[in-house]
């Protein structure tokens, strides 16, 4: 029986929340399905990655924390010639946010994003007159959680400027008009190996723009309509073929989807969601296998 590292990461507090009890429950329910399939912590020393046949990322949280030590152990792992789900190549591209130029110059609609290179210096001025807006966003391009993410006006640039560009000086940034459709919610769609699963609408607390329930934001279970079901199928079809699961996260900006994230690494999947869901999951792993 094929044998199958179920990719996690050492518990911390600051990503708990809803989110470990996905983990138990999916893994428990792979295992009750009759598969070989147990937790592995992915930088974990003591790990045997040579005794799996395959690898299924689902929650290696902190990553973007020890990036140097992921690409290592990416590196490592494929040397062994172990598959790995989603695909080594999808992964490696997909953790630096660079990948939304990808998308957005292959005519997909993407939130409005300018990089900012490692050693470049924060330009309020050009970059509110690039976007002609008064708020921004600027947050790493490797991140995730909302960490390191500010949001930048001419009245509290004082205030940041020098930390931002202290920060710019270590890694690349992505800055963004702030989009106010955020208090309307965002948008995720779930999609297991290329197939739409189901979708939610997360909404951030009052005065608050980050929807991570650690944050205070929270969950609204509701079914998108059609139109932007399939518009978040172009971004997986066009950017995650052979990928066992993503996540499409998006604003309605004037009646159409806006990408902002596609999360193919360690998205939470919102699995209690749906009642399918755990189903639709499995069988798209089989289908891997």
């Amino acid at each position: 029986m094929m044998k199958i590292a179920y990719v996690s990461y050492q518990i911390q507090e600051k990503y708990t929340s809803a989110t470990v009890d996905e983990d138990k429950a999916l893994l428990d329910f792979l295992t009750n399905k009759g598969l070989s399939i147990e937790r592995v912590i992915w930088n974990d020393p003591a790990a045997d990655w040579k005794s799996y046949d395959l690898a299924v990322i689902k929650s290696p949280w902190d990553y973007h924390e020890h990036i140097a030590a992921f690409k290592q152990w990416l590196d490592h792992i494929e040397s062994l010639n172990l598959k790995l789900l989603n695909p080594y190549e999808r992964i490696r591209w997909n953790m630096d946010k660079h990948y939304l130029g990808e998308i957005a110059a292959s005519g997909l609609a993407v939130i409005p994003s300018f990089f900012l290179e490692k050693g470049d210096l924060l330009d309020l001025n050009a970059l509110t007159a690039h976007f002609n807006t008064e708020k921004l966003i600027i947050k790493p391009c490797i991140s995730a959680g909302a960490k390191n993410t500010f949001i930048i006006t001419a009245q509290n640039l004082a205030d940041y400027e020098a930390q931002i560009n202290g920060l710019l000086q270590e890694e690349a940034f992505l800055a963004q008009p702030f989009m106010p459709e955020i208090h309307d919610g965002e948008w995720s769609y779930l999609f297991f190996n290329g197939k739409y699963s189901h979708s939610l609408l997360k909404v951030p607390k009052d005065g608050d723009f980050r929807v991570q329930s650690y944050h205070g934001g929270s969950v609204n279970v509701q079914e998108g309509v059609d139109k932007h079901i399939k518009d978040a199928t172009a971004y997986v079809e066009q950017y995650a073929a052979g990928c066992l699961y993503a996540r499409v996260d998006g604003l309605i900006v004037n009646g159409e989807l806006n990408l902002m994230e596609l999360e193919l690494i360690e998205p939470y999947l919102f699995l209690n969601t749906h009642q399918e869901a755990f189903e639709s999951y499995y069988q798209a792993l089989l289908a891997a296998l």
